[in-house]
C-alpha cells in the first residue's frame, strides 16, 4: 500500500469514527450546519401540526437515518470487509509503535 492510499483509508477511518461515535450518542452534536435543504411541505406541516421542536427532531432523524446510509457505503468502498479493517487498524497500530 502506497503513502497516498494509506492517508485516505486513514482519513477514511477517521470519518467512519467519527460518525459511529455521532450515531451511537444522542446528545447534540458538537457541530451544525446549516441551512439543509428539506421538501417545504414537510417542514410547513409539521410546524403547523407539531411545532418547531417536533420539525427539528424529524428533521434530525431524517440526517442521521442518510447519515447511517452513508457510512455504510464509505465503509464498503473503503475497506470492503471486516478482515480488511482489521487489517489495516493493525496496520495503524504497527506505523504508531514505529
Amino acid at each position: 500500500m502506497n503513502e497516498e492510499e494509506y492517508k485516505k483509508k486513514y482519513m477514511d477511518l477517521r470519518i467512519l469514527k467519527s460518525v459511529q461515535e455521532y450515531l451511537k450518542d444522542d446528545s447534540q452534536a458538537p457541530t451544525a450546519v446549516y441551512p439543509i435543504k428539506v421538501p417545504d411541505d414537510l417542514l410547513y406541516q409539521i410546524l403547523k401540526m407539531e411545532g418547531p421542536e417536533k420539525a427539528d427532531e424529524v428533521i434530525h432523524q431524517i440526517f442521521k437515518m442518510g447519515l447511517s446510509i452513508w457510512s455504510e457505503q464509505l465503509y464498503k468502498e473503503a475497506f470492503g470487509s471486516e478482515e480488511s479493517l482489521k487489517a489495516f487498524i493493525e496496520l495503524v497500530k504497527k506505523r504508531n509503535r514505529e
